[in-house]
């Protein structure tokens, strides 16, 4: 069946990515009209190439899924953290954070590969149908805005207009663009070398943080293999002129590379995923909202991923928007004014600023080999050990639920 010449929807969401289909979840879940769309087809996603990485989902970010109706079918293929060990190279001093006591209880989050998260989300989608539309492909030939609505006009000539659309297309939003948004952006110089890997050991349901002068080299506990072997997900950070050099080398140096990199703890340790390398950076939109559209996600702001919050801090705004549009809805408010917009704002950005600034703190300071640094961290690591309200403070943290935050989530 033809689509109408002009679609109307109570919400447009452009970017069909692993944020904007939470939402489009998280807003079917809740009874509310939606319609999201992406230039890239479905099928060419979920391709094993398109996307290597895994995501850790934080204990928080597992119930924005839950309201969204997409963690039940997603669980089986998630791995919990159950412990976090931090290393700093060869000091002696360490953290190491455990479910039962620094977590309350409940896992610190989950391990799950990018491809199967982002399939879940398109069948999540499907099964929401009544009230959640997914058009993709689809290129954006022009963008309008009128007293009542914002939208998109489809190269086919289809015109989508909404109260309010979200941009949710990425760190090179068109949306952004289209707003004149300007972004504050600074390069790390690194690039995260990612891929799965097999190894000999249970990996306990530890994640392992390894910090080097050349970047942090992080272990994260997978679900084992369907012939039964034991996997974790491996994102090593190295200087992005040495990346290339390390992706050409043979697949018995790359593992012996990893294999130095590892140390025993996990047996013999081979890669499973062809390695593929991301160059990282910090980005951040000057503001997020314009006349009936607010920005989202990695169109609105990405962070050096040390501490596994990229998707994270994305979900929260997936939350704040859901219960924004939910509660004006509710009040027969219109989901587009400037009021809203500006209490998304206000509850996104300090939360934003404020993660960006710790990861790039982290970065800076982990990653340098200066003695007086080495010995000012190391103590810093021994001090949090020793200091229980203080780990429990940083577990917390880890987990999504601590500081600014949705009220859906506090909670927790």
């Amino acid at each position: 069946m033809p689509r109408p010449a002009h679609i109307r929807t109570s919400v447009l969401i452009v970017g069909g990515g692993l944020s904007g289909l939470a939402l489009a979840g998280a807003l079917g879940e809740a009874g509310i009209d939606c319609l999201c769309i992406d230039r890239a087809p479905p099928a060419a996603q979920l391709a094993e190439q398109y996307d290597g990485r895994t995501t850790a989902i934080s204990y928080a970010s597992h119930l924005v899924l839950k309201s969204a109706g997409a963690w039940e079918a997603l669980l089986p293929d998630c791995e919990p953290i159950n412990d976090i060990r931090v290393a700093d190279g060869n000091s002696p001093f360490y953290l190491h954070f455990d479910c039962d006591g620094d977590g309350g209880g409940n896992p610190f989050g989950w391990i799950v590969e990018n491809r199967i998260l982002r399939h879940q989300l398109f069948k999540n989608a499907g099964r929401l149908e009544k009230h959640v539309r997914h058009i993709a492909p689809a290129e954006i030939r022009n963008f309008s805005s009128g007293k009542a609505s914002a939208g998109v006009i489809l190269k086919d000539g289809t015109k989508i207009t909404a109260p309010l659309m979200i941009g949710a297309d990425g760190r090179n939003s068109s949306v952004r663009q289209w707003l004149g948004i300007d972004v504050k952006t600074f390069d790390y110089k690194q690039s995260a070398i990612v891929c799965n890997v097999a190894h000999k050991l249970d990996h306990e349901n530890a994640a392992v943080e390894h910090f080097r002068p050349a970047g942090p080299f992080a272990v994260l506990p997978m679900t084992d293999s369907a012939e039964g072997e034991h996997r974790s997900s491996v994102v090593w950070t190295e200087h992005g002129g040495d990346v290339q050099d390390i992706l050409s080398l043979s697949t018995e140096d790359f593992d012996a590379r990893l294999q130095d990199l590892f140390g025993p703890h996990l047996g013999k340790v081979r890669h499973v995923s062809k390695p593929m390398s991301y160059p990282l950076s910090l980005m951040h939109a000057e503001r997020y909202t314009g006349t009936r559209v607010a920005l989202m996600a990695e169109a609105a702001h990405a962070i050096h991923p040390i501490a596994g919050q990229g998707l994270n801090l994305s979900l929260r705004d997936v939350a704040v928007l859901t219960e924004l549009i939910v509660t004006h809805l509710r009040h027969g408010l219109d989901i587009g004014a400037a009021t809203l917009l500006q209490q998304y704002e206000t509850a996104r950005r300090g939360d934003t600023l404020l993660m960006a600034g710790v990861t790039d703190i982290l970065n800076r300071l982990f990653s340098n080999d200066r003695p007086a640094v080495r010995l000012m961290r190391g103590l810093g690591l021994g001090i949090v050990q020793k200091i229980p309200p203080l780990k429990r403070y940083f577990a917390r943290q880890a987990m999504g639920i601590s500081g600014i935050m949705p009220d859906s989530l506090r909670k927790a």
